[in-house]
């Protein structure tokens, strides 16, 4: 993203080494940019919800908002310590949090299997802590799963995509798969931002190994 390589820490931070927990929860817009739905509970009670990390957030949500049966999608933070962290605290890589997507879905219109696809086959999930040319810990890979039937799926999911890697000659999947302990939404300029720069920066790039569910 803004920072690209560099040689910040690759080690996720200790709490005592966090940065401290922010009062202050960052401001955003409750409404998609693209197809105006809410990105914040209240949101239809028939819908699921689903946090994955690939890289960079911005690209990473473009892909899920056009997912068919997908009700809206949120850039924010996840997996780390600090609470309501800023832009700057993520980048800095003391909070522990990596860059994540919230997706909105209709389990009717669109299975978590669909959205484990998109995941696994739109970005390289054995890179550790980088994607690309974006280097540090808020670019690892993770899934953050909301409930013990995501948690099964993702898991099992990561076995089965292994072994396409592996046939392709990649290392050993990096992706970290556990429950959402909290999701931190990002500031208003990152949601939905290549809807609102379309000549912004993407970096994402898969593998070229296709995800069959089991």
């Amino acid at each position: 993203m803004l920072f690209g390589l560099s040689n910040k820490s690759l080690e996720l931070p200790s709490r005592e080494d966090a940065i401290p927990d922010r009062a202050e929860v960052v401001r955003f817009s409750r409404e998609h940019f693209v197809n105006r739905n809410p990105i914040a509970d209240p949101v239809p009670r028939d819908l699921a919800k689903a946090v994955f990390g690939m890289g960079c957030f911005w690209g990473a949500e473009r892909l899920f908002w056009q997912l068919p049966g997908v009700y809206s999608t949120a850039a924010g933070y996840a997996g780390g310590i600090t609470a309501n962290p800023t832009y700057e605290d993520v980048c800095s890589g003391m909070t522990g949090h990596t860059e994540v997507v919230l997706v909105y879905y209709d389990p009717g219109k669109c299975d978590y299997e669909d959205l484990l696809s998109q995941f696994w086959e739109s970005h390289d999930p054995t890179q550790g802590m980088r994607q690309g040319n974006d280097r540090g810990t808020q670019y690892r890979s993770a899934i953050y799963t909301t409930e013990a039937e995501q948690l099964l799926a993702a898991e099992r999911s990561r076995t089965s995509f292994q072994e396409a890697l592996a046939k392709k000659g990649y290392p050993e999947i990096t992706t970290e798969i556990r429950e959402l302990e909290k999701f931190y939404y990002a500031e208003d300029y990152h949601q939905q931002y290549l809807a609102k720069n379309p000549n912004g920066y993407c970096g994402l790039a898969g593998t070229g190994a296709c995800y069959k569910s089991d």
